[in-house]
């Protein structure tokens, strides 16, 4: 059974641990209304437009 010979400093260890935690990015995509970026799957915050259908009249 194979044990390590020297001891990992903690910095070591953390760069070897930052990769699995690293965060997505959002899918954003642009508004077919007013051509805006916003989340995808969600109602636009600038024209409130969701599916060619007003959700929130502005």
């Amino acid at each position: 059974m194979g044990n390590p010979a020297r001891r990992h400093s903690k910095s070591r260890r953390d760069k070897r641990r930052a990769q699995t935690w690293k965060l997505a990015m959002p899918g954003m995509v642009e508004c077919p209304q007013c051509h805006e970026m916003k989340l995808a799957h969600r109602v636009c915050p600038t024209c409130g437009y969701y599916k060619d259908r007003v959700v929130i009249e502005k």
